[in-house]
C-alpha cells in the first residue's frame, strides 16, 4: 500500500459542475449489492466457523485472522447502507446490516449522527475533532488548555489504534453515546450486551478458545484496522485544515481526505474504501462503483 495521495480537480470545473458529473455513478445494482451483501456474511460465517470448529490452532489462527479481514468488509456494508447508497428500502437488508453493525458494536442511530457529521465537517477546522480524530494547527495548541492537549494527545496515540475494540468501539461508539442520551441510542447499549452475549455463548458451547479464535481475536484485528483506515484517510502531510470562510463539502472531499491504493485484494476487503475521496464528494455512489 503506498502513501495517501490527494487529488485536485482541473480549475475549470467548478464544484456544482463536479458534484453533477458524479450523479449517474449513484445508480444502484440491486442484485450486486444483494450479492455483496449475501457473498461477504456468507463468507464472515464460514470463515469464523472453521476458526470456531478446526482441530488444530494454527488453522483456527488462519482463519481468524482471514476472517477480522471480511468483518472490516462488512462493516463496511453496514457504512454504504447507513449512507442509503445500498439496498435503502429493504427491511431484511435493514435488519441484517443493523445487527452486523450491532455485533461490531457499532449502533446504529450514534453511528449514523456521528458519521453524518463527520461528512458534513471533516477539515474543518472549528469542528474537525467531533465524529473523528482531532486535527490541531500549531496555534490551536498553542491556545490549548493541559487537558485539551492531554485529550489530543490520547485520540492520537498509536495505543488507541491497536486498541480500538476498547477505545473506539466499546467506548466512544456505544458506552459514552448511551449513558449520555439512553433513549436515543439504545442500540448503542444493546450492542454492548448482543456482542458480549456472543462471546458467553461461544465460551459456553466450545470454551475460552472457541470463543477467542471465532470471535475475540477476529473483532480486535478488525476494530484496529478499521480504526487506522479511518484515521489514515484524513490524518496525512499532505491535507489541508480548513477555515470557516474556505470550507466546502467538495473541498474537503479533494483537499483533506486520501486516496489508497490497493492491491485488490485489500481493495476487497475494505470494500473498496481507497477511493475515500471519491465517498467523501458523494457518498450515495455504492462502494463497487467508487472506482468508476
Amino acid at each position: 500500500m503506498n502513501a495517501p495521495l490527494t487529488i485536485s480537480p482541473p480549475a475549470a470545473i467548478s464544484e456544482r459542475e463536479l458534484l453533477a458529473a458524479t450523479k449517474p455513478y449513484t445508480v444502484e445494482s440491486k442484485w450486486k449489492s444483494w450479492w455483496h451483501v449475501g457473498s461477504t456474511l456468507g463468507v464472515i460465517t464460514g470463515v469464523l466457523t472453521l476458526a470456531a470448529i478446526a482441530p488444530w490452532w494454527w488453522l483456527q489462527l488462519i482463519a481468524s485472522i482471514l476472517g477480522s479481514l471480511v468483518m472490516v468488509r462488512g462493516f463496511i456494508l453496514f457504512h454504504d447502507f447507513a449512507h442509503g447508497a445500498i439496498l435503502r428500502k429493504s427491511k431484511v437488508a435493514r435488519f441484517l446490516l443493523s445487527v452486523y453493525s450491532m455485533i461490531f458494536m457499532a449502533g446504529v442511530s450514534y453511528w449514523r449522527e456521528a458519521h453524518n457529521f463527520h461528512h458534513a465537517h471533516v477539515s474543518d477546522m472549528r469542528e474537525s475533532s467531533q465524529g473523528s480524530f482531532p486535527v490541531m494547527t500549531l496555534e490551536q495548541w498553542a491556545n490549548a488548555t493541559p487537558m485539551q492537549r492531554l485529550y489530543y494527545r490520547v485520540n492520537r496515540n498509536p495505543l488507541t489504534l491497536l486498541l480500538a475494540y476498547v477505545t473506539v468501539f466499546m467506548f466512544s461508539n456505544t458506552l459514552e453515546p448511551f449513558f449520555r442520551q439512553p433513549i436515543k441510542h439504545w442500540t448503542s447499549g444493546a450492542s454492548v450486551v448482543l456482542h458480549f452475549g456472543i462471546i458467553g455463548v461461544l465460551w459456553w458451547l466450545g470454551g475460552p478458545m472457541t470463543a477467542f479464535f471465532a470471535f475475540i481475536l477476529p473483532y480486535s484485528i478488525a476494530a484496529s484496522l478499521g480504526a487506522y483506515l479511518f484515521y489514515a484517510q484524513h490524518n496525512f502531510p499532505e491535507m489541508d485544515l480548513l477555515p470557516e470562510e474556505e470550507w466546502s463539502r467538495v473541498g474537503a472531499s479533494l483537499r483533506s481526505t486520501s486516496y489508497m491504493r490497493l492491491n485488490p485484494f485489500l481493495a476487497w476487503c475494505t470494500g473498496q474504501i481507497g477511493y475515500h475521496h471519491v465517498h467523501h464528494l458523494n457518498s450515495a455512489i455504492p462502494f463497487y462503483r467508487l472506482k468508476e
